[in-house]
């Protein structure tokens, strides 16, 4: 489970997510979207020079603010909710490269 500790600025908002095996990952944030009434986030993991990873893995979580919007991730349970979140997002990607396509 990892907690976003570290927003910088809105242009290029960064995470750094703290690891059960006690790693730190900066992460940068790809988008925050909707599956129902639940919101997720996604993260693309950054290498030790600050760079987008090469090999295309992302991070996705249950994303939630409490009373005082303080925002907080929580790990995705279950593989069929995993799976639906997972669906919506290469949707999401998909949208966006027609979008940049058709520009």
């Amino acid at each position: 489970m990892g907690n976003p500790n570290e927003l910088d600025d809105a242009d290029d908002i960064r995470v750094t997510l703290n690891m059960d095996d006690g790693n730190d990952i900066e992460c940068r944030i790809l988008t925050i979207f909707d599956v129902g009434e639940q919101d997720y986030i996604a993260l693309l993991p950054l290498d030790e020079d600050g760079n987008d990873n090469e090999d295309g893995e992302v991070f996705i979580y249950r994303y939630f603010e409490d009373e005082d919007g303080e925002p907080s991730l929580d790990n995705i349970a279950s593989d069929e909710e995993y799976e639906t979140v997972s669906d919506r997002f290469d949707e999401l990607l998909d949208e966006e490269l027609f979008d940049s396509l058709e520009n």
